[in-house]
């Protein structure tokens, strides 16, 4: 199979399932997108994104709609072969070998899941077991979160700063007035989030640039506008654009944050948000990989990245590592001041909260509510964020099943292997400088 022919391959396997889920590339806001992040390699988009018929199924939610036009699926189908694209991306990964070839690999196993999830949606085949879900894009066997010694590290330090402590539920009661005692005003998230971008950019020209090859420190790493979005389903969307173009027609590296503007946040866990969104967390990786795409140095799946893939995983555990990337430590305990690690604690409790909700609705079928409690009382998070993750997530027939516990999963793998390896050696293979990796292949390039 020509690299021509097996790209056009992974644009009409990936746009597809996309396409088959509600999701448009090309809509600007996160409301729109799904499991295609983004188009940034001026390809026209395939005939899977073209057709009328994509039109239409995207317009009324595709297979995620509470419930799915199975016509307008079934007259997608029928023009576009999804199912046969994915097979081709499956076999030229065999054919390809190497790095690339178990990253495609990867993607194609990951794409089977969300067609057959898709076609469960429709009664167009049997219940896809969760077990292989959590496996195929995790690579590893479902398991419950074990959130004791980060909730016990949380209650030290809050009765160090001067909370008293009884029991669980004074300890929730001490979190919530920690939060609400260093609230981000909702109508200053932009100002706020600008000061920290500038920040954690200069914190990783610091502690990451260094690391990387010298062609990388010219790109852009943090190019992004905050917005605030009323009534989002998900706390907040990085929308990755990559479009603009210099006059010499390089990339500009353009993203947006969108933000829920009900979200409850601290000033802390903002800090560690913008890591993980900006700099030197997605925008930062996404840059990065639109710059080794731009000059030849990386195949044509790093222009189409994904969430639910083997890819986003590390992109989360990248992310949620960020925070100690830009500092150049690697514990939390490390970082340079203690109301910061509560609140980086806080924010890995939340993701060890997604595993947990996505265990208890999928493998113990527990109600939403008790899920909801469950996440409030042994993770410490929100109200609304036990809400958004019991409900909209947790029960999403797709991510429910598959991309809640990819943060848990991405997240530990990254903090390991940055314990194991020198920066000089871990951060390069990270942000793809050895060839573009994901969950299951970056230890090849270590």
């Amino acid at each position: 199979m020509t690299s021509t022919v097996l790209d056009a391959a992974i644009a009409q396997a990936l746009i597809g399932i996309d396409t088959l889920w509600g999701g448009d590339v090309m809509n600007p806001s996160g409301v729109g997108r799904f499991i295609a992040d983004c188009w940034f390699s001026d390809e026209p988009l395939p005939q899977a994104y073209k057709h009328p018929a994509a039109e239409a199924l995207r317009a009324n939610g595709g297979v995620g709609a509470k419930v799915p036009d199975r016509a307008a699926v079934g007259a997608y189908l029928e023009a576009v072969d999804v199912r046969g694209a994915i097979a081709r991306v499956l076999d030229g990964a065999l054919a390809e070998g190497g790095l690339r070839g178990a990253y495609l690999e990867g993607l194609a196993l990951c794409c089977e899941v969300m067609w057959d999830l898709a076609m469960e949606r429709v009664e167009e085949g049997g219940e896809v077991p969760y077990e292989r879900c959590v496996r195929t894009i995790t690579g590893r066997e479902p398991e419950p979160s074990q959130p004791e010694a980060k909730r016990e590290r949380v209650a030290e330090l809050l009765v160090a700063a001067g909370h008293p402590l009884r029991d669980r539920r004074s300890l929730l009661a001490a979190v919530d007035a920690w939060r609400a005692a260093r609230r981000v005003p909702s109508k200053s998230i932009a100002a706020v989030g600008d000061a920290f971008v500038a920040y954690y950019d200069a914190l990783a020209a610091k502690n990451l640039v260094p690391c990387l090859p010298p062609e990388l420190a010219r790109v852009p790493r943090a190019n992004v506008r905050f917005l605030a979005i009323e009534n989002a389903w998900f706390s907040g969307s990085m929308n990755y654009l990559g479009h603009a173009r210099r006059p010499d027609g390089s990339p500009e590296y353009e993203a947006t944050y969108e933000l829920n503007a009900a979200l409850e946040i601290s000033v802390p866990e903002f800090q560690q948000l913008v890591s993980h969104e900006v700099v030197p967390g997605h925008v930062t990786t996404f840059a990065y990989l639109q710059d080794l795409f731009a000059r030849g140095l990386a195949g044509f799946e790093a222009s189409v990245l994904t969430m639910n893939t083997r890819a986003s995983v590390l992109f989360e555990g990248i992310a949620n590592n960020a925070i100690l990337i830009a500092h150049g430590v690697t514990e939390p305990e490390e970082l340079p001041d203690r109301d910061l690690e509560i609140g980086v604690l806080l924010a890995l409790l939340q993701d060890d909260a997604k595993n947990q909700a996505s265990f208890l609705t999928w493998r113990d079928r527990m109600p939403q509510a008790q899920v909801a409690a469950t996440l409030r009382d042994e993770f410490l998070v929100t109200h609304e964020r036990a809400d958004k993750l019991s409900g909209a997530w947790g029960r999403h027939p797709l991510l429910g099943r598959m991309y809640l516990p990819a943060y848990r999963t991405g997240t530990e793998l990254v903090a390991e292997l940055r314990r194991r390896h020198p920066p000089e050696a871990i951060l390069p293979a990270l942000y793809g400088a050895r060839g573009v990796v994901d969950a299951t292949t970056l230890p090849r390039v270590l």
